[in-house]
């Protein structure tokens, strides 16, 4: 039931509302939010571009280019939020500072986020980075669910043991909602779940 009512949500129209570099810049609009986080590299913007149906997120090959917090509107329903990228070892200290800042912020004083999507590459599990954004939104009270991506990449069989120990991880996690998803953007898995999760998370159920 969920999943095609998840469906229904993404025939709305996208529009890019606006891209945010400070908390000052953040859209007044108050529709509710749902967020995609992630490492670099993890696939995001694919993941953007599966659910929507539309290239609205620009993929790069350089890890960190994405600088900003983007906002996209999809109709009259409901935001989705492309957040920056962590994990990247190129950028300059000061400029990861200042992302770091702001999504800190973004995560604390956004009363119409619903729900964070923490972006995980199946191929290599939640890493130290992960984990420490896990706990940051623990302690920020921010409910999150971990989404494991590219896991085309992967055997059935390593598929079912990197789920598995995701599942476990989550478990130690106050604010980690319970459900894990695997999804491919290339081969459509995880697709309709994905799409279901984000309307269970926006209309609290």
């Amino acid at each position: 039931m969920f999943e095609t009512k998840g469906k229904e949500l993404f025939k709305n129209k996208v529009a890019f509302l606006r891209g945010a570099n400070n908390f000052d810049a953040f859209p007044k609009d108050l529709l509710p939010e749902v967020a995609f986080a992630g490492r670099s590299n993890v696939g995001k913007s694919s993941l953007i571009n599966a659910l929507t149906g539309q290239p609205i997120a620009r993929a790069s090959s350089t890890p960190g280019r994405t600088q900003e917090i983007n906002f996209f509107k999809l109709g009259t329903r409901f935001c989705l939020v492309d957040m920056p990228g962590y994990g990247f070892a190129n950028a300059p200290v000061e400029l990861v500072q200042n992302w770091t800042q702001m999504v800190h912020l973004y995560l604390r004083q956004r009363r119409q986020l619903k729900r964070v999507f923490l972006l995980i590459d199946a191929r290599h599990g939640i890493k130290k980075v992960d984990e420490d954004i896990m706990i940051m939104l623990d302690r920020a009270g921010v409910s999150y669910q971990i989404v494991l991506t590219k896991a085309d990449k992967l055997k059935e069989a390593d598929q079912k043991k990197v789920f598995e120990t995701t599942v476990a991880s989550g478990k130690e996690h106050v604010a980690c909602y319970p459900e894990i998803i695997l999804t491919s953007s290339e081969k459509g898995q995880g697709i309709p779940e994905l799409q279901g999760a984000i309307y269970q998370a926006l209309e609290g159920v």
